[in-house]
């Protein structure tokens, strides 16, 4: 029998990650598998201050700011199946490869990341990943990337 898929809300997001407003970039994740995959998502809202000079008029989400809510989808991942809660876990990109930008994201877009482990195993500090964002069922941005992960030990 499989485990049931596990949900991340923005409190454990809080407790699993450092991110904190204005880079908090992920607001759910669900369909949490374990170690192999996660679907995060990020309301995209006027209100995020980089839609103040990227750009007047025409408010775009920076393609950098996709990427790295993916990242963050990944570390609540990998955090609640090792159950890093409270643990002061730090994340740390490596590299980020086979980067490309589809469709831009704007206020009112739901953007949704869909992650899946490449290599990285429990215990373990290094991880790589394979992200692709959409809105709406558009492919927004997809990356491979990889990140260490570190938790203090108790």
């Amino acid at each position: 029998m499989t485990e049931p898929l596990k949900t991340a809300d923005i409190d454990l997001i809080q407790r699993l990650i450092p991110h904190r407003y204005p880079f908090l970039l992920v607001d759910r994740v669900v369909d949490i598998d374990g170690f192999r995959s996660a679907r995060g998502l990020k309301n995209v809202t006027m209100n995020e201050p980089h839609f103040q000079g990227h750009f007047p008029g025409k408010p775009i989400m920076p393609g950098v700011t996709i990427v790295e809510a993916m990242a963050q989808t990944a570390a609540v991942m990998v955090g609640t199946a090792m159950n890093l809660e409270d643990k002061g876990m730090l994340v740390y990109f490596m590299s980020i490869d086979k980067c490309k930008f589809r469709r831009m994201v704007g206020p009112g877009d739901v953007l949704e990341m869909k992650l899946t482990t490449l290599r990285g195993k429990p215990g373990g500090k290094i991880w790589k990943f394979g992200g692709v964002a959409e809105v709406a069922g558009d492919m927004a941005a997809e990356a491979e990337f990889t990140a260490m992960m570190d938790a203090p030990k108790e």
